[in-house]
């Protein structure tokens, strides 16, 4: 395919040898005359491994250009422009907005449909809101008519950008038709990596959450770390020995956004951590936000409640996980509790939970320390959803999906775990905590 990328930094550079590499007719666009200069003597414009001798042989065979401004564009085009913060630190767009402009200019000298692939980092919105106007205003034709647009983030390391092309943990293409996704995938029939078809948001998201873990798992070990050398732990040996942990540690299992944590050790063994750190004096300020982080999730839930102004309120599930009758630090009772406060009727269902106070290993805690909320629970589901204007589900169950798939009796329907993994089966009024 002709292909033209424009911005030749880092990403462009890779993008562009790359993609010579594997037979394509490259054409570079960067307004820096010395950056074009060195890509035509077949010299790369930044220090990075085996860039220069990829280059070098795309610029033998005659499949790679550079020039400063394009006078006409192929079948796809890469934005790799910078996209800098402002002074203020907000998103800075200006850069991809100019190159939108211009493209949609040369767009309007073609008849051939031309798919726009956006590899720059972008802010969610920036394409439906910005990009995708401007190219439509300056160009004169429509989005899925005369062109298509796809969001394809890079996931390349500086000094192993070119094994990381060709071996990313993931290909990822949001498109706005399937036309333009199937075009853009088409260039990775050499790349080693599983591929990811998305909504467009959901594309310019990915980097943005990607490098946000990056900043937490740095952020987390240096603060591991720093409390370790505090108590003359080794924190290199902790590390290593915390990375075998493939169940939990280093695995998708807690990275699913929904409620607060609680229980039995998450909440306490924080707690002890913090302590101790401020007699140390070690300051961890990340972890130390984790619990305030927490309580907001709670109040985010309150909050979502109150604002459907109805009194009659349902809620499914008061251990603090599926599977357990636990109690203990649940931030479903913490819910609860603040709802009583508020002057909101109560029912509550928890198959566990009757069970345990019945013969369960929480029946004295029951008895004693929540009997205002015992007394709300109801021996059956549909007892709760029948009495309720507003049924919260805040655990999973088989019996929670089962009753609550395609309920349409008026109530809305607050969700805390995402019990339904198919949106065909949610309820009519139904709402996500943070989906």
């Amino acid at each position: 395919m002709k292909i033209t990328v424009f911005g030749l930094g880092y990403v462009g550079c890779v993008v562009s040898a790359c993609m010579a590499k594997d037979g394509h007719d490259v054409t570079g666009i960067d307004p820096d005359a010395a950056k074009v200069d060195a890509i035509n003597r077949g010299q790369s414009p930044i220090v990075e491994p085996e860039l220069g001798e990829v280059i070098a042989e795309a610029v033998r065979s005659g499949r790679i250009r550079a020039l400063t401004s394009a006078k006409e564009i192929g079948d796809v085009s890469f934005v790799s422009v910078g996209t800098p913060s402002n002074g203020n630190g907000s998103f800075g767009a200006s850069q991809i907005l100019r190159v939108a402009a211009q493209i949609g200019e040369l767009i309007a000298k073609t008849d051939q449909f031309h798919v726009v692939t956006i590899r720059s980092t972008v802010l969610p919105g920036t394409v439906e809101g910005k990009i995708i106007p401007l190219l439509e205003s300056s160009s004169g034709k429509k989005l899925g008519e005369g062109f298509g647009v796809c969001v394809n983030p890079e996931f390349m390391r500086e000094t192993t950008a070119v094994y990381d092309y060709y071996h990313p943990p993931m290909t990822v293409i949001g498109s706005t038709d399937e036309r333009s996704g199937a075009l853009v995938a088409s260039l990775y029939d050499r790349v080693d990596a599983p591929l990811e078809h998305c909504r467009i948001r959901t594309a310019e998201m990915m980097k943005y959450a990607c490098n946000a873990f990056h900043a937490v798992k740095i952020t987390f070990a240096n603060e591991i770390g720093n409390f370790c050398k505090a108590l003359g732990i080794d924190s290199h040996e902790v590390m290593n020995i915390f990375c075998q942990d493939r169940k939990l540690n280093l695995s998708p299992y807690y990275l699913k956004p929904g409620f607060a944590f609680g229980g039995s050790c998450l909440p306490k063994d924080l707690r002890a951590l913090l302590y101790e750190s401020k007699l140390r004096d070690v300051e961890i300020p990340m972890l130390n936000s984790l619990l305030e982080s927490n309580r907001l999730q709670v109040a985010r839930a309150i909050d979502q409640v109150t604002k459907t102004g109805k009194n009659r309120i349902g809620v499914l599930g008061l251990s603090f996980k599926a599977g357990t009758d636990d109690l203990r630090e649940s931030p479903i009772v913490s819910l609860i509790e603040s709802l009583i406060g508020k002057g909101y009727a109560i029912s509550i269902y928890d198959e566990e939970v009757s069970l345990a106070r019945i013969r369960g290993a929480n029946k004295r805690y029951i008895e004693h320390s929540i009997p205002h909320i015992a007394s709300l629970l109801r021996e059956r589901i549909q007892d709760v959803i029948e009495e309720s204007e507003v049924l919260v589900v805040a655990k999973k169950g088989k019996s929670f999906e089962e009753n609550v798939a395609g309920l349409n009796h008026g109530s809305v329907v607050i969700d805390l775990v995402r019990i339904f993994s198919d949106r065909s089966r949610q309820p009519v009024n139904y709402e996500g905590i943070c989906w």
